[in-house]
């Protein structure tokens, strides 16, 4: 019943975004997602990470069976685009296998295995529709949202040290080698989560079973949630504000070489085509997740997931597309959403719900200082700059010590070493 609710209330909500992108006169998820079932699709890396989720169900055997038809699905559809002329790329095949596992499910198998083999394709799904219904939220967000909020949170980063236009200038001495591998390490977080949520789901289609937790869960529901924050909190980020990828509706083409100037801030008129896909920073919330996941994995997983993080923040501010204050509100915001998933996969418990509370309450300050009080953010810095780290500290601090408590009262009980004999006296 509960995973048939989660369908249900996933399907309604694909529709609403489907009818709201229908009422601007451009497809919505759904849509997008249908059509590439025959026609190219926007990302094949993307199609083929969803069934690589989507085979953790199976067996080895027919994981390699899945994959060749996937190829050679692939291969047919590139000789066919080739022939006419059409628009050339990979990732059909991928999708194809997909639905045929879910087919398998409904038609060929029974009772708790096709429900296993319909949760092993939802989840290669959803890793796909999450990535559309990302491109939705963002085409509402430009269309209803006519002003951006970009002065308050460039004002408000006077605090941090306006690391943005720092990092922009950093960044461009590198060129060309820093920004080609930050756009690889970018635009690819979703293929770096698929691989992380293989390595927790790897043992599936052995025990039959998911786990209670694990990375997929998390970053789906940051994807769902953190749009919802653009519609409050517009921004476009300081490369379209201030910097000359807006343009005409730029504030002034400043970004990264001059500071914005501190003054009164006021809602800026913006384009209808710009995203305002700023606040909270969900790339930041994704990388968190990701580092977070990557803790429990091996010494390379570790590394990786460090880079990772590391490699997003860079990107994320060195190419202008967030402010530092965006880059604290997506910490806050991830590790509150994992520690709900975390704490629903436990069941109900204090901690958990105390941890939940206090994530949320920091991340509604710091959204209500950015909006609210930005100009006695950015007048003494000495003291807000340090005062916004430490509340994001903080969370990150309650967070390890509230999980590192969990994992303490579920672990099993080490076995006791097993005693010698005590020698028995001699007789005499």
């Amino acid at each position: 019943m509960l995973w048939t609710a989660a369908a249900v209330a996933t399907l309604g909500f694909l529709v609403a975004l489907e009818c709201a992108a229908r009422g601007y006169g451009l497809p919505g998820p759904l849509t997008n997602q249908a059509r590439e079932v025959i026609f190219a699709p926007d990302s094949g890396p993307l199609l083929y990470a969803g069934l690589a989720l989507s085979t953790v169900v199976l067996t080895w055997r027919q994981r390699l069976v899945a994959a060749g038809a996937a190829i050679g699905l692939d291969v047919v559809f590139w000789l066919v685009r080739w022939a006419v002329g059409a628009e050339m790329n990979f990732g059909n095949g991928a999708l194809w296998v997909v639905l045929g596992i879910a087919v398998v499910a409904v038609l060929r198998r029974t009772g708790a295995e096709r429900l296993l083999l319909l949760k092993g394709t939802g989840l290669g799904l959803l890793l796909v529709a999450g990535h559309k219904t990302g491109d939705t939220w963002l085409l509402i967000t430009s269309k209803t949202r006519p002003s951006v909020l970009d002065p308050y949170v460039a004002l408000a980063d006077h605090a941090l040290g306006d690391p943005s236009w720092l990092a922009g200038r950093l960044l461009a001495a590198t060129e060309p080698i820093g920004p080609f591998v930050l756009h690889v390490v970018y635009g690819q977080l979703p293929l770096a989560a698929a691989l992380v949520g293989l390595y927790q789901l790897r043992r599936v289609g052995v025990e039959r079973r998911f786990p209670s937790h694990h990375l997929v869960r998390t970053f789906l529901v940051i994807g769902l949630l953190g749009p919802a924050f653009y519609m409050i909190f517009p921004v476009v980020g300081p490369v379209y504000a201030y910097g000359a990828e807006g343009g005409q509706w730029a504030a002034g083409h400043l970004w990264p070489d001059t500071l914005p100037p501190i003054g009164v801030p006021h809602p800026m008129p913006f384009d209808e085509i710009t995203p305002r896909n700023c606040m909270p920073s969900l790339h930041t919330a994704w990388a968190t997740t990701l580092f977070v996941h990557t803790r429990k994995g091996s010494r390379a997983m570790r590394y990786a997931g460090t880079f990772w993080l590391v490699a997003t923040l860079s990107a994320t501010l060195g190419f202008g597309y967030h402010y530092g204050v965006d880059l604290l509100a997506g910490v806050v915001f991830a590790l509150t959403v994992e520690a709900a998933m975390r704490s629903l996969a436990r069941g109900r418990n204090r901690s958990g719900t105390l941890l939940i509370a206090y994530g949320t309450t920091v991340f509604a300050a710091l959204l209500t200082s950015y909006r609210l009080l930005p100009a006695e953010l950015a007048a003494r810095p000495w003291l807000s700059g340090p005062l916004l780290v430490l509340v994001t500290a903080s969370v990150v601090y309650a967070y390890v010590r509230t999980t590192a408590l969990w994992e303490a009262t579920t672990a099993p009980a080490p076995h006791p070493e097993p005693q010698a004999p005590e020698p028995r006296p001699e007789l005499v």
